[in-house]
């Protein structure tokens, strides 16, 4: 007897997930064989990785397990680093090292994004990102180790070094993590009798004209006003231009004695699409409506990776790199490849945008649930409310929810666990984009 159809998934994000989920659902084991190729063994909850750098939330409560939630998909740890369209074969190295090339009839790539870097002396080296569930924990213990240097510096410029922190990024990510470490970093401070809390520096500094573009100059302005009102010197028309491991250099021509410049300044699609060798647009491979890559047979594109038509908007735009598009397509796709598979007709993808929420913590957030623009506790409410309905289990919605209550009622203790020390602390380190080019020397 054949085999039935082999269908891989490349990426355990969002798209990945829900793809996988749903054909579960969809075919049965007769239909498809099912196969996820991801370096984690878990779905992340990107949105609330800056809480989990911030401690209100354990690393675990957005790490919701694959086993858990795909029953009958075979799980294939491993980084996917190339496809071969022709071959119709995918190029996966193992956790071991070793090289593999699994064979699929219909290639789902939802390899999601990495941090977007630039061509700026010292970033690559020396700048921390906030991408993954091992960057936040290093991030928290990185912040809490600069005020333990700093107490025990004798010397002045030294601890002022220790105690600036600078975030690149005006975005929804660099707004939230900005907001959430300096609020980490007054209460932290408390603990340390030596400290003097108002030598705490927090710089926000970002190329673009305001805060927050996405949600429009009202709710833009009001999210700087608060952070400003709570100490961090924001700089807008700026961006940095070097940096060592003591400095940052910014373009107004100001230098920034610091140890911690932490960088989310965008994202870039996975480096796998470029390794498929059809069209690219604003870097992501391009679909037609069904989220299909023209002139590739049985490849699908989905999520960050994904340049798709948003139809909702109309014209020439293509949805944005949102969770909130990634797991609608992750669902959408699904049903387009149960449908290539038995020969039915596929569907469009069309979603309209329901809206973003940044939680700046303490109260307070800006929203603009289906062009409802909310600020303050309110906004926090509706923020908080919609991460709980989004998150992809129960138990997980659980644990994010004990973990804000716990927060709230007893506080933190601000521990180090060291569980990252040792290991290099770079953007590249940490996402593993060197893959990529190993991949392609070999080749």
């Amino acid at each position: 007897m054949s085999r039935p159809p082999h269908v891989v998934v490349v990426g355990g994000g969002f798209a990945g997930v829900e793809c996988l989920h749903r054909l579960e659902r969809l075919l049965k084991p007769s239909e498809a064989r099912l196969t996820l190729v991801s370096p984690e063994d878990y779905q992340l909850y990107l949105p609330l990785l800056s809480h989990v750098a911030a401690g209100l939330l354990s690393p675990q409560s957005v790490a919701v397990s694959l086993r858990r939630r795909l029953r009958r998909t075979h799980y294939g740890p491993g980084f996917a680093t190339g496809v071969d369209p022709r071959e119709k074969v995918l190029t996966v190295r193992t956790v071991e090292g070793a090289e593999v090339r699994v064979g699929y009839d219909h290639l789902v790539l939802a390899a999601g994004s990495t941090t977007r870097m630039f061509d700026i002396p010292g970033l690559q080296e020396y700048a921390l990102g906030l991408k993954t569930l091992a960057q936040a924990a290093y991030l928290r213990d990185h912040v809490i180790h600069q005020l333990d240097r700093a107490a025990i510096a004798r010397d002045e410029e030294e601890r002022a070094r220790c105690l600036r922190f600078v975030v690149v990024g005006g975005g929804y990510a660099g707004v939230e993590t900005a907001a959430a470490l300096h609020l980490l970093t007054h209460a932290a401070v408390r603990r340390f009798p030596r400290l003097d809390p108002s030598l705490l520096r927090w710089h926000l500094i970002d190329l673009a004209p305001r805060l927050l573009p996405e949600l429009g100059e009202n709710l833009g302005d009001k999210a700087l006003k608060t952070l400003r009102d709570r100490g961090i010197e924001i700089s807008l028309n700026t961006t940095i231009s070097s940096m060592t491991a003591h400095s940052a250099e910014l373009t107004d021509g100001r230098t920034l004695g610091t140890h911690t410049v932490i960088w989310t300044a965008g994202v870039a699609a996975s480096p796998l699409v470029d390794t498929v060798g059809s069209e690219l647009l604003k870097g992501r491979l391009r679909t037609d409506a069904n989220m299909s890559v023209p002139g590739v047979p049985g490849v699908f594109a989905v999520g960050d990776a994904a340049a798709v038509p948003d139809l909702a908007v109309g014209g020439d735009a293509i949805t944005p790199p949102t969770a909130q598009h990634s797991q609608r397509q992750g669902k959408a796709v699904a049903h387009n490849v149960a449908a290539a598979l038995r020969g039915t007709p596929m569907k469009p993808y069309y979603h309209r945008d329901l809206g973003l929420v940044v939680d700046l913590g303490c109260g307070n957030a800006v929203s603009k649930p289906l062009g409802i623009e909310l600020s303050g506790f309110p906004a926090q409410l509706v923020a908080r409310g919609y991460h709980a309905l989004a998150l992809p289990t129960g138990t997980a919605r659980a644990r994010v929810l004990a973990n804000w209550a716990l927060n709230f009622l007893t506080g933190d203790d601000f521990v180090s666990t060291g569980f990252q020390k040792g290991r290099p602390a770079s953007v590249p380190a940490f996402e593993l984009t060197g893959l990529y080019r190993a991949a392609e020397r070999q080749g």
